[in-house]
């Protein structure tokens, strides 16, 4: 397995957001958040799950799905009407700052008219989008007081994301994944991922349990840097999200967290800590995933 990481650390930097029912308003806040880490030197921003809206209802993202768009959008939307403004917004502001810019996620059209894709789309500091992820697993939930059932309003993707980055080979995650370690494990077999990027939504219940030992969990056994953005806090629809975005390093360390509310954590990939690592304990060289009697059955 090849070790590869990147030459030069690189600033990165989740934004913790709770959005609201107004797409208007959510973008607005996600800019000016933008804005702020950009100021604080982040060479890539990574936005939540569901940044653009937080509906009353699972069904209310029907209404603002799009249709995606391969090729660069236009660098201002206020220029012609345009059947894809999320993207336009996130290629415009990626290009506008020059940077790379993690919009994870909204929700783009399906082959099924009742359901959406839930995806993250890569921006880079050019405005083109250089990678598109589609949320793998989808979450199901039901306790006396909540039930979720997202299969209901959104089609599942069949494919892994991954993107080189200025922090290296970059994989992409959405929330539900988290619990999923076998697409982590299986992204680095050719080559080790320096970076992973989770958004989320996590519900307060499964958050408080689970969120924190999943995330630094998913960094200790990729022997790699995590980046997760999350909701945090009491939405208008009466949902309420854990929060806690943060950056956690190769060794299962939590570098920064904010644990509710709006903001920015930030801070640094730098390679030489990875490298560290994985010469210190050098588990991704001892896997054993293809010895007999392990196979796929």
């Amino acid at each position: 397995m090849s070790k590869a990481t990147p030459m030069h650390s690189a600033c990165v930097a989740a934004v913790q957001m709770v959005s609201g029912l107004s797409v208007a308003r959510n973008l607005e806040r996600a800019e000016a958040l933008l804005a702020e880490a950009v100021g604080r030197g982040a060479e890539l921003v990574l936005l939540p799950e569901y940044f653009c809206l937080m509906g009353q209802r699972d069904t209310d993202k029907l209404a603002i799905a799009e249709p995606f768009v391969a090729e660069p959008v236009a660098a201002d939307p206020r220029s012609s009407p345009t059947p894809h403004p999320l993207q336009t917004w996130a290629a415009r502001l990626a290009q506008h700052h020059r940077i790379w810019l993690v919009a994870g996620t909204l929700p783009l059209q399906s082959g099924d008219a009742g359901r959406v894709r839930n995806a993250m789309l890569v921006y880079g500091p050019d405005g083109r989008c250089a990678a598109r992820y589609d949320k793998l697993h989808l979450f199901a939930l039901q306790t006396p007081t909540e039930t979720f059932d997202e299969g209901q309003t959104i089609e599942p993707g069949s494919a892994v994301g991954l993107v080189q980055t200025p922090a290296g080979r970059t994989l992409l995650s959405v929330c539900y994944d988290l619990r999923f370690p076998e697409l982590f494990r299986w992204a680095g077999q050719q080559q080790a991922i320096d970076l992973i990027l989770m958004s989320a939504a996590f519900t307060a219940h499964t958050g408080r349990a689970h969120w924190e030992l999943l995330v630094r969990s998913r960094a200790v056994e990729n022997q790699c840097w995590v980046l997760a953005s999350a909701q945090g806090g009491l939405h208008e629809n009466g949902r309420n999200t854990w929060g806690h975005s943060m950056l956690v390093d190769p060794w299962g360390e939590v570098v920064e967290c904010l644990p509710s509310g709006e903001g920015v954590v930030l801070g640094r990939v730098d390679p030489a800590i990875t490298q560290r690592v994985r010469l210190k304990l050098p588990a991704l060289q001892h896997q054993r995933l293809h010895v007999s009697g392990m196979e796929k059955p």
